[in-house]
């Protein structure tokens, strides 16, 4: 017997081990690449069936509130949804607030005014390209150059020149603006005709003013020569009359719908009607 003991093999030394071990990493590294692009195409698929963000933006003498049931059929379609506070200050600085919004927004947006809210849409889409579709509900879409205030006397049958009121507040850098008010005691015929009296008393009295500055700036160039647009009329507005809204929504060459009693505020009276128009916007360009 020799005098020296033969080391033992180790295990990971034998060769068919070496080879169950090579064929277990080589099976590995498939499942790991297999399960990477498994995930990515989940990731990708679940993005491009996302639904659009909608961005409501209310206009002068009313807040976000008066999208409430829009935004509750909204979110009930599993729609994300944003209603910021639009500022009524001035359209240029109104329009750079809402740009400052739509550019924290990840994924496609549709961008919904309501009266001057649609003037602001309009300049605050410009450069964003996920901004897909822009929605005007009852609003002011304008050329360059044009104001809320140009297109509202384009055209006969406004009660509102004849009912707003006027009341002086201080601006930060000196001097004063002037804001406009729906007198309460007209609000009901010249905004919301078709809601009940004890409604539009409410609303009155909860009107947000807009600055005669903003209702009187010309508009920047307008988004909805480059990007589509649906137009809603309200066939018995009071406010901006059915016939300026008609000729605004064949300029922008919108795709129109129409209910034929409704007031100015359409989205409050006729929810369905107004949530079916940002539905069919969203589905068509998504």
């Amino acid at each position: 017997m020799s005098a020296y003991a033969s080391p033992q093999t180790s295990p990971l030394s034998r060769p068919s081990t070496r080879i169950l071990l090579s064929v277990m990493l080589a099976v590995l590294a498939v499942l790991v690449t297999a399960l990477s692009s498994s995930a990515a195409a989940v990731t990708a698929a679940s993005r491009s069936t996302a639904k659009p963000t909608v961005v409501l933006v209310h206009g002068a003498f009313a807040d976000a509130s008066s999208w409430n049931k829009v935004v509750a059929r909204l979110q009930g379609a599993g729609y994300p949804v944003i209603a910021p506070a639009n500022p009524l200050r001035d359209l240029a600085g109104d329009s750079a607030y809402l740009s400052s919004v739509v550019s924290t927004i990840d994924g496609p947006v549709i961008l919904v005014g309501h009266s001057y809210g649609g003037a602001v849409i309009s300049n605050a889409a410009t450069g964003h390209p996920n901004v897909k579709a822009l929605v005007f509900i009852a609003a002011f879409a304008p050329e360059e150059g044009e104001s809320a205030l140009d297109l509202t006397g384009k055209f006969p049958g406004s009660q509102l020149p004849t009912s707003l009121i006027t009341r002086q507040y201080p601006l930060p850098g000196g001097g004063t603006g002037t804001d406009a008010y729906v007198d309460p005691a007209k609000f009901h015929a010249a905004f919301a005709a078709d809601l009940p009296a004890r409604d539009t008393k409410l609303m009155a009295a909860t009107q947000r003013p807009a600055a005669l500055a903003a209702l009187g700036s010309p508009s920047g160039p307008p988004a909805w020569k480059t990007i589509p647009s649906w137009y809603l009329v309200a066939g018995a507005d009071q406010a901006i009359p059915s016939a300026a809204q008609r000729f605004m929504a064949q300029r922008a060459g919108a795709h129109t719908s129409e209910v034929g009693e409704a007031s100015h505020v359409v989205m409050i009276s006729r929810p369905d009607a107004t949530t079916a128009l940002i539905t069919a916007a969203a589905r068509t360009t998504s």
